[in-house]
């Protein structure tokens, strides 16, 4: 492992996509704190951050074969770190709307069996109408409502331009909203975005 401290990183991508697990846990010993402490910076939250950071690492190992970096490796981490610390906030902020809804919902009345039950329809419903997505339309939905990945993440694992990724997404948002329009508004648009 000692004569790989000396490979760029170059050098150790190649390796890497060759299968080389001695080059990935180089660049994993060479970047892990570094990202963390960027992570943690933007975050202030030490499980978080270190959850980004082993999701790009995983990432990165699974993807290895297909692997391309246009720019400096360590520019690629940091913008997978930039992007999945947004997936982060826009998730933080999803479950507070949803808490927000809630709270005014509920107004002092105790109704939570009731929103629970309302809630679990709800869920049964939406994922009826998933499983109904042209299956392109449907992985992209899910990749982008369930594993918060970015458009341009999305594009890259699926092999399709961030425009095709956006008419997919555009496409089930609107046949969720009216197939299911039957549902209160508020709490569809708050139920679609948190998933």
């Amino acid at each position: 492992m000692r004569q790989y401290l000396k490979f760029s990183d170059s050098n150790l991508l190649i390796l890497l996509k060759q299968n080389d697990r001695l080059a990935f846990e180089e660049l994993y010993e060479r970047y892990w704190s570094r990202l963390y402490s960027s992570a943690y910076r933007r975050l202030s939250n030490r499980e978080a951050a270190e959850e980004i950071v082993q999701d790009i690492f995983t990432s990165l190992w699974i993807k290895r074969a297909e692997l391309v970096i246009h720019s400096s490796f360590e520019n690629y981490l940091y913008t997978s770190a930039k992007y999945m610390v947004f997936a982060f906030f826009q998730k933080e902020c999803n479950r507070k709307a949803y808490e927000s809804y809630f709270t005014y919902v509920h107004n002092g009345v105790d109704n939570s069996t009731l929103e629970v039950l309302d809630w679990n329809e709800l869920k049964r419903n939406v994922s009826s109408e998933v499983e109904k997505l042209p299956e392109k339309c449907r992985k992209v939905y899910e990749l982008s409502r369930k594993e918060f990945r970015t458009n341009k993440e999305i594009a890259f694992s699926l092999g399709i331009s961030e425009k095709t990724v956006e008419n997919h997404l555009t496409r089930a948002l609107r046949t969720l909203r009216v197939n299911l329009k039957h549902a209160g508004t508020l709490l569809l648009s708050l139920f679609i975005s948190s998933l």
